[in-house]
Parts: structure tokens; sequence; C-alpha cells
């Protein structure tokens, strides 16, 4: 039996293309081969089933949410989503940034 199928709000990673290993949440079916995914960090757009894979992770959202609602809901959901997000904010980072951090561990 599948557990992972392709509704509205499920997260998956796109697995090839320009887009490659970003994480997206399906906002819509357009028809049987394509969805209309949506991040927090990409413009809305579409992609093929083929490029998608499915992760366990289902959001709770309406069709079409707005952007804000959006991002709120997958924070508020996912660690898997929290995770990313503090890893590519720490891979911003610069070097004084990362010595701020060091001397705040050191102090608690």
């Amino acid at each position: 039996p599948f557990k992972r199928y392709v509704e509205i709000g499920r997260v998956s990673q796109i697995n090839y293309g320009k887009e490659y290993g970003r994480l997206v949440v399906i906002v819509d079916v357009i028809d049987q081969n394509r969805a209309l995914v949506d991040a927090p960090d990409m413009v809305r757009s579409q992609v093929n089933f083929k490029r998608l894979s499915l992760t366990d992770i289902k959001i709770d959202i309406k069709r079409v949410p707005k952007k804000k609602d959006l991002v709120k809901a997958m924070e508020d959901k996912s660690s898997w989503g929290r995770k990313l997000i503090v890893r590519k904010i720490r891979a911003s980072l610069n070097d004084f940034d990362r010595f701020k951090i060091m001397l705040a561990k050191i102090k608690v």
C-alpha cells in the first residue's frame, strides 16, 4: 500500500533540473502530469510529477494559499523544514557572525 499520495499540501523534493534538491509544497494539481508547486524562497511554478520525489510530510493548507500562509504552515509543521532553514541561514553567515554565535554559546 502506498503512503505518499500526490495531494495538496504534500511536501516534495525536486529530483533533477535547475531547482535540484529544493523542497517544495504541492499547492494545486493541474492535470495528471503536472502540479503547481510553491516554496518560501521561489516563485510559484508548475512542475512535472516525474521531477518530484514525494516525502512523508503533509502540511494542512487550503488550495493555492497565499505565500505568508504557506511559509507559516511549513515552519509550524515540519522540523525538517526548520532544519533546512537553519542550515541555509548558517551557510549565509560571514566570519564575524560565526564569531558572535561562538561567543553566545560560550556564555550559555
